[in-house]
């Protein structure tokens, strides 16, 4: 399938990152650099917005783009990559019309006010990739999950849980899965009746069970969580909904946040067992992204990427996509920060790395539990777009760091070498773009030297563009699955 070119302003080298991919395709790779982990089989899918339009009109904030699925099937000599967007109502309107139709969390209707009263942003199924209980899910945290085909990547229409969603659906893109039962946990930002967060339980038979409720005052914007044995733990920073803005449609979502630094941030401990929430305030804090969290005897142990940058300049360089005047992209300045909260309420912090980074990833077999170890996409330079694979080792406090040139690097996932293997012993997946060249590689490292760079590396023959959030799973995906035409796609 391909989607209809439009005019775009000359941009800078590092501003290809965000350069749509207007086709979908599916082929062997035939240019991989190294040499394949034979053991290492199985599929990597990741999610991000592959393109910022409605038909031929141009949308400029990030969050806004349609999502679309990228596939990497390994089977241990080769590599085959596939691409499909998220039949959503939001892309296929774009397929028929230039005008937009659902307002976006950067993007008001056109019309004023009047046309975005009371209106909630279209789902574009762009923030996560997810699979549980055999199916592969695409998530967007406003609301209801999309479920994809684990092969095709056909559209198979919106996901509820037999209904136990509700109304406005709405299902974070960060769920966690405790590894000893192998139940996902999640959440989700209720705006009416009352401002609230709803958790929620997934069993391993994919049955959702709702979890505890808990009112907010103050409708704070969260996009992730951490758990532990006995907490779900939320950071809720002071990133405030002004009300009148958001529902009366004068400003857009992201416009109608604001950060109030002179407020606390609180951490909110959601007992697992139904018990009573607890709260307890720290200084006000920025983030978007935690790693893992553990109990430690009576205290709750978190981490985080905490933000250094301002939110105005954040939220300024997110509605900068198809832009004539912007700037070169530079990533925002961060912390990797740790979070002791204690039993009498007190917290204390310890920064972790002072390199800019962002996307943490670790072991996940060690959620839960104390890691050892975090990955994360790093800033090799002063500026510009995370370009490193970072390595953090939290018992001697060794980083180590593979510099990736004038690249734009996702977000690098852990798969351990056999289902007991001993904590980073296996590869790191990451996406990246290089830039100079236009063209996207998957690129695998042995998680206990990425020094050495990349053991092999999987060139395809175009970008993938910046994307979040993806997923690997050992089911090889069938190769040479149709790519169905899209007036043969379920209707949404």
């Amino acid at each position: 399938m391909t989607i209809d070119e439009v005019t775009r302003p000359a941009l800078h080298l590092d501003r290809r990152a965000y350069q749509p991919l207007l086709e979908e395709f599916d082929y062997r790779v035939d240019e991989i650099e190294g040499q394949l982990p034979k053991d290492l089989t199985g599929t990597l899918y990741r999610i991000g917005p592959g393109k910022h339009q409605v038909g031929r009109t141009l949308l400029h904030n990030v969050f806004d783009g349609d999502g679309m699925v990228s596939q990497f099937t390994l089977d241990g000599s080769s590599v085959r990559f596939r691409n499909r967007y998220v039949r959503t109502k939001h892309f296929n309107h774009g397929l028929t019309s230039n005008r937009i139709k659902y307002r976006g969390v950067g993007t008001q209707i056109p019309g004023g006010p009047l046309a975005n009263f009371l209106r909630l942003p279209g789902n574009v199924a762009n923030t996560n990739v997810i699979q549980h209980d055999g199916e592969l899910l695409a998530l967007w945290e406003m609301g209801k999950p999309h479920r994809l085909h684990p092969d095709t990547l056909d559209t198979l229409g919106e996901y509820d849980f037999d209904g136990r969603l509700g109304y406005l659906g709405a299902f974070s893109a960060h769920p966690k899965w405790d590894p000893d039962t192998g139940e996902m946990y999640n959440f989700g930002l209720d705006l009416l009746p009352s401002p609230r967060i709803r958790t929620y339980k997934v069993d391993t038979l994919g049955k959702l069970h709702p979890l505890a409720s808990v009112p907010m005052l103050d409708l704070v914007w969260t996009h992730d969580f951490a758990l532990t044995k006995r907490y779900m733990v939320f950071v809720l920073d002071p990133l405030v909904a002004n009300i009148p803005k958001l529902a009366l449609g004068t400003h857009s979502i992201i416009d109608s946040l604001d950060f109030k630094s002179g407020k606390a941030t609180r951490f909110l401990l959601v007992p697992r067992d139904g018990g009573t929430p607890r709260i307890v305030e720290h200084a006000a804090l920025l983030h978007f992204h935690v790693t893992n969290a553990y109990d430690d005897g009576d205290d709750v142990v978190i981490d985080l990427v905490r933000f250094d940058s301002r939110w105005r300049d954040i939220r300024a360089s997110a509605g900068e996509i198809n832009m004539n005047d912007a700037d070169p992209f530079t990533a925002p300045a961060s912390t990797l920060m740790r979070y002791r909260i204690g039993a009498a309420g007190r917290v204390t912090e310890q920064p972790l790395v002072t390199q800019s980074v962002e996307f943490p990833q670790y072991d996940w077999r060690l959620s839960t539990r104390e890691h050892r170890y975090t990955y994360l996409a790093g800033q090799a330079d002063t500026d510009g777009p995370h370009n490193a694979i970072v390595k953090v080792d939290h018992h001697t406090d060794a980083i180590t760091t593979c510099r990736l040139g004038a690249s734009a690097v996702g977000e690098p996932l852990f798969i351990p070498r056999t289902p007991d293997a001993a904590e980073d012993d296996g590869w790191l997946l990451a996406v990246n773009h290089q830039l100079e060249e236009h063209r996207s590689q998957l690129i695998i490292f042995d998680a206990r030297d990425i020094e050495r760079g990349p053991m092999a590396t999987a060139w395809l023959s175009h970008h993938i563009p910046w994307g979040f959030h993806g997923t690997f799973t050992h089911r090889v995906a069938v190769a040479g699955s149709p790519i169905p035409l899209p007036d043969e796609l379920p209707a949404l």
